[in-house]
């Protein structure tokens, strides 16, 4: 029997909640396989640093309070503060060592080169929603998705809410590893991490490295938006790569959860820019990338993925509907189909709740929404579904987290609440 790459995305899928699916007769296991991290290939357990010195993130202090964000909890929802603050030390940049985690999120590796998230990389569901809030005031009902997605998407751990901001490690985020199985962290491919990154390559074109910068891109992304990385400038460039990775990547997919890409893009105009004037220029966004311009025109890594100094965030937290409203924005100035390449010219549509014959239905009201709601409620981590019992809480976890901040849009809740 002849299978395309939706029926192998889709056994893929069914594979991560459901390892027995791999053993299925007419299912070509290595095609599922090929696509996760293991052992010593890029991105996998025995290539990944291990840090022994683990260090929480410092947190907040009455003295330093930015947010007010504390514990996973809602900060106060004011922003326009410098970060870091003058005088806060435990905030400065520190430039990672050889044992520390870094991953294909530049906003994530700020935030451990800062300290605002463990500066060994791995971390916490609480980090992650502090440290959105304190550095970058996003709003406290986007930051727990995002977390959420975090752990549930890159099979992170929710009995010991920890995930790698990068590669495998498995061995300090699982609560039991012999049980578990895998959790590979943000380099995972098509979890967290998909086709057409703004900068990263794509997994099968980067024999598996999609996680470390590459100048080339940075610089065609520079070039697209003539170094103002708006909106209309980002939305051009994301059609660019989206054509890139469809000529060149012949295992090339772009499912629905490709739609944090747009939300990742829209980070660049929304998060990254420094008041008073937030303009997203190139000496910004570069400190962000750690990118560093050649006298040549081309760019290289310098390691410094950074804060721009005398950088202020932004006022208004950036919330779920903001984030909703530059995912539309953008794909509505180009509009791309969402499914994938069959490996012989040809490209499977996908359908997926309000993706309907490979497009984006765009229609009033809270659709898109709704769609990343269920796109952090579906996806159960692997390790629920073995020889384990997980407890409530456990199987609880996306919907005690992130459902509130949903129930007002009305979306379908998950029958686990």
């Amino acid at each position: 029997m002849k299978y395309s790459l939706m029926s192998i995305v889709l056994a893929a899928e069914a594979v991560t909640a459901f390892p027995f699916v791999a053993n299925m007769p007419g299912v070509d296991s290595s095609l599922l396989r090929r696509q996760q991290s293991g052992g010593s290939n890029p991105g996998g357990p025995a290539s990944c640093p291990n840090n022994p010195n683990h260090v929480p993130a410092p947190g907040i202090t009455a003295q330093y309070p930015y947010n007010g964000a504390k514990n996973g909890k809602k900060g106060n929802g004011k922003g326009g503060y410098q970060v870091p603050a003058p005088g806060d030390t435990a905030h400065q940049f520190v430039a990672p060592g050889p044992l520390d985690i870094r991953g294909p999120c530049p906003g994530l590796n700020v935030a451990a080169n800062h300290n605002f998230l463990a500066h060994d990389g791995i971390t916490t569901f609480n980090e992650l929603v502090d440290a959105q809030q304190n550095l970058y005031s996003v709003g406290y009902d986007l930051a727990t998705l995002l977390a959420a997605l975090g752990l549930t998407l890159t099979d992170g751990d929710l009995v010991t809410e920890k995930l790698s901001i990068g590669c495998d490690a498995t061995t300090r985020t699982s609560w039991s590893p012999a049980l578990t199985g895998q959790e590979p962290g943000l380099d995972g491919h098509n979890k967290f991490e998909a086709d057409t990154s703004l900068t990263r390559d794509d997994y099968f074109l980067g024999t598996g490295d999609n996680f470390n910068f590459n100048g080339t891109l940075f610089k065609m992304m520079t070039e697209t938006t003539g170094g103002l990385y708006n909106r209309d400038g980002l939305a051009k460039y994301r059609y660019q790569r989206y054509q890139q990775s469809l000529h060149d990547n012949p295992n090339f997919y772009f499912g629905p959860l490709s739609l944090l890409l747009f939300g990742a893009s829209s980070f660049l105009y929304e998060l990254m820019p420094s008041g008073p004037d937030y303009t997203p220029d190139e000496a910004t966004i570069s400190s962000f990338f750690g990118a560093a311009k050649q006298s040549d025109g081309t760019y290289t890594f310098n390691g410094e993925e950074k804060i721009s100094d005398n950088w202020t965030n932004r006022v208004e937290p950036y919330s779920n509907s903001d984030v909703v409203a530059e995912i539309l924005a953008q794909y509505l100035e180009y509009p791309v189909l969402f499914g994938g390449a069959t490996g012989n010219g040809g490209f499977d549509l996908l359908n997926f709740n309000s993706i309907k014959n490979g497009s984006l239905v765009a229609a009033p009201g809270p659709e898109t929404a709704c769609l990343l709601y269920q796109l952090a409620t579906q996806s159960v981590p692997s390790y629920l579904n073995s020889i384990i019992t997980p407890t409530i809480d456990a199987l609880n976890f996306v919907t005690n987290k992130v459902a509130p901040q949903f129930e007002k849009l009305g979306c379908p809740q998950a029958l686990t609440k």
